[in-house]
């Protein structure tokens, strides 16, 4: 691909207009950790949103929908779409009760929740399981797509990439914390999302794909593997019944509630709960949140997905893309690059929009997972266990070297990895059956730290015996391997929650006072703390369980009937267009409403 002036010009100005006005917050991130890593919790609630919703719009999201798309048709994405389950209960149960802990990471919680020397084992474990191991695989998964792109567009080998990607990240991510990721990410989505939604118009109006109808008529007589229909936003239940289950009776009944997945963790945590941690207020927590969840499945999709889609007619098979890229590496080969194939028909100009908005994409996720990796292995490692009393200028510095040293394991790992879909797998695997603890551990005092221990010990272990297998030759299957892994591990650590060590009832009840966590699951530690029914009733009040339900209920059905009426439309279906429309503006009127009563 040849770039021309008025490209490069574009690509210069919109990297200057993303990262010039981080640079203005290096001297406020350097005055303390708690600048440093959570904004001195003064993020208003329409920032944190858009920072979300930027961080997961990573440079290998594009990449990982295609190849559902090209695999599995549009009811693939079904493995991710699944998770506004798991989003929307954060926003109307656990968004608050996270901004209530008043803690600076999510994983300091564990020393608020629990108690002893099994809270600081978890606080310490984790923060080097997530902020290095399982943070830096997300990342190497990023930049193998960024590595993918590169090559496609422009023939550069994946060292070369890594190194231009990782002055630009490192150097931002170190100078400016999250005042400055916050930032880069508000202006980044902008520029991302006007270049996608351009790739997606000149893809489908290629001559060979002859627009949205010459698309659709295509594809309907264009049946995929085993007689796939590549449109349908649902699996054929008749005629495949094991992907049917794999992409979405597993994801819709199980997975959402027991697989934790970074950005859709079940109670929030990760990044998600850093955002909610840093808002100013339980309400700027919970309408960030909740943005962030309709702007993440409602708005982004579609323009992947048509692109997937008419690859689907440029790039019949992988063949096909080998034989227009002679010159791409071989082991990069995979349908989702498929994505960036189809972006060198971007006309001038456009693509100059699209290479700084690949940049852009790059640059949010992995600014993101540099601060909230340093900021466990420095706030909740290093200061905790290794080296106390030390100076703010100190940790902060600390800070900065251990973003330097992600960036540099994580593009190890590039090397390792394959495709955008396996490295989805892989997480997917290593989190199943955690989930539903990360969920009760607000509900019933008898969640312990211990039972946190054995879960992620479980999970892991049993992940490294279908690796195995899987390089023994042994195929089991990604959904029976996931239902086996989640009943492993639940029975584990519910096994661990009534024989283990219990919580030292003091930390229980100073938990209690503080977060004010409701249900009968606290009965015990309610009548141990002095709180009488009426006390608590009181405190229920402020959460209001059957309009949180309501909510939870009302904002699910708005995301899904937004998501399908773009896409009926798209296809020119219009009385189902029309008919998904109606239900959209129903539960969207019962979503505004409960929401303003909840924010009251």
């Amino acid at each position: 691909m040849v770039l021309h002036t008025i490209d490069w010009i574009i690509i210069v100005v919109s990297l200057l207009i993303c990262f010039v006005p981080a640079l203005f917050f290096g001297k406020r991130s350097g005055k303390s950790t708690s600048e440093f890593f959570g904004s001195g919790q003064a993020v208003p609630w329409w920032l944190a949103g858009i920072s979300m919703v930027a961080t997961t719009f990573s440079s290998d999201t594009p990449n990982l929908v295609t190849n559902f798309v090209r695999t599995q048709g549009v009811a693939g994405n079904w493995q991710w779409w699944a998770f506004t389950l798991t989003g929307v209960s954060t926003v109307f149960f656990f968004a608050r009760l996270w901004r209530r802990s008043g803690v600076l990471t999510d994983l300091e919680f564990y020393e608020v929740r629990y108690s002893g020397t099994a809270a600081s084992a978890v606080r310490g474990f984790r923060a080097v399981y997530l902020g290095l191991f399982f943070n830096c695989i997300i990342m190497a998964s990023v930049n193998l797509a960024a590595c993918k792109i590169a090559n496609v567009l422009f023939g550069l080998p994946r060292w070369q990439t890594l190194v231009a990607i990782g002055v630009l990240n490192v150097v931002f991510a170190a100078h400016s914390g999250l005042w400055g990721v916050l930032v880069i990410d508000m202006i980044q989505f902008f520029i991302k999302m006007t270049a996608v939604i351009g790739a997606a118009y000149f893809a489908v109006n290629l001559p060979q794909v002859g627009g949205l109808t010459g698309l659709v008529e295509k594809l309907s007589n264009r049946p995929g593997p085993g007689g796939l229909n590549y449109l349908n936003m649902l699996p054929d239940f008749t005629n495949n019944w094991d992907m049917a289950m794999a992409i979405f009776i597993i994801p819709l009944s199980v997975q959402w509630w027991t697989v934790w997945y970074p950005g859709a963790e079940p109670g929030g945590g990760s990044y998600i709960a850093q955002r909610m941690l840093a808002s100013k207020s339980e309400k700027d927590s919970l309408g960030g949140t909740l943005f962030f969840n309709l702007a993440h499945y409602v708005l982004r999709p579609w323009p992947w997905i048509l692109v997937g889609l008419a690859s689907i007619i440029i790039y019949p098979e992988l063949k096909d893309i080998r034989t227009a890229f002679p010159n791409v590496d071989p082991a990069l080969i995979g349908h989702d690059i498929a994505y960036p194939a189809m972006l060198v028909f971007l006309p001038i100009g456009w693509m100059g929009l699209m290479v700084g908005g690949l940049i852009a994409a790059n640059s949010s996720t992995i600014l993101t997972h540099l601060n909230w990796g340093a900021s466990y292995l420095v706030h909740d490692f290093y200061r905790r266990f290794m080296r106390k009393g030390e100076t703010e200028k100190h940790y902060v510095m600390a800070g900065r070297l251990a973003t330097v040293g992600l960036f540099l394991l994580s593009s190890s790992l590039v090397f390792v990895l394959e495709t955008a879909q396996d490295n989805f797998n892989i997480m997917l695997q290593v989190g199943a059956g955690t989930g539903l603890l990360y969920l009760l551990r607000w509900f019933w005092w008898r969640i312990t730290a211990w039972c946190e221990i054995v879960a992620m010990a479980s999970s892991f272990g049993i992940s490294i015996v279908f690796l195995i297998l899987h390089k023994s030759g042994v195929q089991i299957g990604t959904h029976r391997e996931l239902l086996v892994t989640i009943a492993f591990t639940t029975v584990c650590w519910l096994i661990t929650a009534y024989v283990g060590p219990e919580t030292d009832r003091s930390a229980l009840v100073q938990f209690y006072l503080k977060v004010k966590p409701f249900g009968p699951g606290w009965t015990a530690i309610r009548i141990a703390a002095g709180v009488s029914e009426a006390q608590a009733a009181e405190y229920s009040k402020e959460d209001n369980i059957p309009l949180a339900t309501l909510g939870w209920v009302a904002g699910t059905i708005v995301i899904w009937a937004g998501l399908f009426t773009v896409g009926n439309f798209l296809y020119g279906r219009m009385e189902t267009a029309y008919m998904l429309l109606g239900v959209l503006l129903v539960s969207g009127g019962v979503l505004i409403s409960v929401t303003k009563r909840y924010w009251r």
